[in-house]
């Protein structure tokens, strides 16, 4: 479970680089504001849908990590009233 605090964060780092830079490279583009406007919505849904991936990933890996850490307790107990 300790690695997976170290893979959320560099996760969210590059998150949020690639939403810079993509915010950035079209603030910077030499297009009219209206396309700008739907360029930076089109980056936004997409960082929406993959933090959204994201998430459901941490999500998952937390429900098998708790998974582990019950049956494990549940072991511990089972032992515990055998002796």
């Amino acid at each position: 479970m300790e690695n997976s605090g170290n893979s959320g964060k560099v996760i969210g780092a590059l998150l949020i680089g690639a939403a810079i830079g993509g915010v950035l490279g079209v603030l910077f583009a030499p297009d009219k504001g209206s396309e700008t406007r739907k360029k930076m919505m089109g980056k936004a849904d997409d960082l929406t849908g993959s933090l959204k991936d994201k998430f459901n990933k941490l999500m998952d890996d937390v429900k098998k990590e708790f998974a582990v850490a019950k049956q494990k307790a549940s072991e511990f107990a089972e032992n515990g009233r055998g002796k």
